[in-house]
C-alpha cells in the first residue's frame, strides 16, 4: 500500500458537475482529491481486505441472529423496546438487505483491524462505486496510470444485481428513495441508488423524509399524492426513526424497509464489544468493552465512542503516548463503548482509512478517506485507489 503523487485529470471538476458530483469541494476545501492515489497489490486486496470483510460479515450475521433471540442483548445495545419485535421479525422472516461498509485501519501489511461498521446509512457510495471508476478509466486513457492498472471495485455491478433481486424478493417493481433535506452528500447517495434501481428495472421515485405521510388507520406510509409506499429505501438511521412521532407505529406498518429493522443491530457501535465477546482474539478485531458508570477515566491507548455516533462525532481517543484527540457532536446522551487504540497508517501528513463495501453478502470494493487527524470525519477527503 503506497500513496503515489500524480497529476490530476484534465477538467475533472467540470466532469464532476456534469455527473452530479456537486460536493467534490465542501466549504472551499477539497473533498475529492486526485493529486495522489493509493496503490495496492492484488494480494493485499484479496487476502487483507476482501477475505476478512466477508469473514467478518458472516460473523456479524451470526451475531445478529443471537441478538434477535435475546432481549438481554437487545437491552445491552440500548435498542428501543418498542422496536424489538420489528427487529426480531424482520430477521426471522428473512427480510433482505442491500449494502454496508466496514471501516478498517490497514497499512499494507499485517491484518486489517475493524474500527466500526456502517450498515444502516453508509455514505461515500457514489464516490467509491462510480466516480472512482470513472477516474480509473480516464487516468489510464490520459497516461496518468499504466495500461494494466485495475481497481477493486464491482460495487455498481453488485448493486444493480442486488436491486433486481430485491424487486423479485418483495414482489414490488416500485421502490421509493428518501433522505432528509439540505444534505448534498446524502442526496447524491440516494440519487445514485435511484439510478442503480432504474438500471435494475425498478421504478424509483424520490421523496424527502420530511414529506412522507402516515394516515390514520393505514398500514403504510404515503407520498405527497397519497399514493402508498410499500417499499422504501431510507437514508435515515433506525434509532432516529424509533424516536420520531410515528416510531411506535412502525411495527404495525406493512412496509418493505431498506435497510431492514435488523440492521439497527449492526449500525450500533455496541456491536463492537459483542463481536469481541463472541470472537475474542480474532486477528481482524480490536478489544472492545461496554462503558458503565464505574468505568475509570479513559486511559492511554483507548478510544471512546457513542453507540449511535456517525462521521466521527463525539469520538475521543488517547494514544499510547498520551496524545488526545476529540471530535464534537450531538451524541452526548448516548451510551458508550471503549475500543483499543490502533494506529492509522500515516502517509505524509494524512491518516488513511479503508472503507470496505459489502453488497448483499459479498465484499465488492473499497474507498479511501484521509485526514490530518486520527479521527475520520465528514470533512475527510476521498482519495481514489488502483491495483498496479
Amino acid at each position: 500500500m503506497l500513496r503515489i503523487d500524480i497529476p490530476e485529470r484534465n477538467n475533472w471538476q467540470a466532469l464532476a458537475h456534469e455527473l452530479g458530483f456537486h460536493f467534490h469541494t465542501i466549504g472551499g476545501e477539497p473533498y475529492w482529491k486526485e493529486d495522489a492515489y493509493y496503490q495496492f497489490t492484488m494480494e493485499q486486496v484479496e487476502q487483507d481486505i476482501e477475505a476478512p470483510t466477508e469473514e467478518l460479515h458472516e460473523m456479524c450475521m451470526e451475531l445478529v441472529d443471537k441478538v434477535c433471540h435475546s432481549n438481554a442483548l437487545m437491552q445491552r445495545l440500548a435498542l428501543p423496546e418498542h422496536m424489538w419485535d420489528s427487529i426480531h421479525n424482520s430477521w426471522k422472516s428473512g427480510q433482505p438487505h442491500l449494502y454496508g461498509r466496514m471501516d478498517f485501519a490497514y497499512s499494507g501489511s499485517g491484518p486489517a483491524k475493524l474500527l466500526e461498521l456502517n450498515y444502516d446509512t453508509p455514505t461515500s457510495l457514489y464516490e467509491a462505486g462510480f466516480f472512482q471508476w470513472v477516474w480509473l478509466e480516464q487516468a489510464i486513457e490520459q497516461g496518468i496510470l499504466p495500461r494494466h492498472a485495475d481497481q477493486y471495485n464491482s460495487i455498481q455491478e453488485r448493486l444493480i444485481n442486488a436491486m433486481a433481486h430485491l424487486g423479485d424478493r418483495i414482489k414490488a417493481r416500485t421502490m421509493y428513495f428518501s433522505c432528509i433535506k439540505d444534505n448534498a452528500e446524502e442526496r447524491a447517495t440516494v440519487h445514485y441508488l435511484q439510478d442503480v434501481a432504474i438500471q435494475a428495472g425498478l421504478k424509483a421515485p424520490f421523496i424527502y423524509t420530511e414529506d412522507i405521510g402516515l394516515r390514520a388507520g393505514m398500514d403504510h406510509f404515503v407520498d405527497l399524492d397519497d399514493k402508498p409506499i410499500h417499499a422504501l429505501f431510507k437514508l435515515y438511521p433506525w434509532e432516529e426513526m424509533a424516536d420520531d412521532g410515528f416510531g411506535e407505529q412502525i411495527p404495525q406498518l406493512n412496509t418493505h424497509w431498506f435497510e431492514p429493522p435488523w440492521k439497527a443491530i449492526l449500525s450500533n457501535k455496541g456491536i463492537l464489544p459483542l463481536l469481541w465477546e463472541h470472537f475474542e482474539g480474532h486477528p481482524n478485531l480490536l478489544p472492545a468493552f461496554f462503558e458503565n458508570a464505574s468505568s475509570p477515566p479513559l486511559p492511554a491507548g483507548w478510544v471512546r465512542k457513542p453507540f449511535f455516533s456517525r462521521e466521527g462525532s463525539n469520538i475521543e481517543l488517547i494514544t499510547p503516548s498520551g496524545q488526545r484527540e476529540t471530535v464534537d457532536g450531538p451524541y452526548t446522551d448516548s451510551p458508550w463503548i471503549r475500543q483499543a487504540y490502533h494506529p492509522m497508517p500515516r502517509f505524509g501528513n494524512n491518516h488513511a482509512l479503508i472503507g470496505s463495501w459489502v453488497v448483499g453478502d459479498r465484499a465488492c470494493g473499497m474507498g479511501i478517506r484521509e485526514d490530518v487527524g486520527r479521527i475520520t470525519k465528514d470533512s475527510s477527503c476521498f482519495v481514489p485507489h488502483a491495483i498496479v
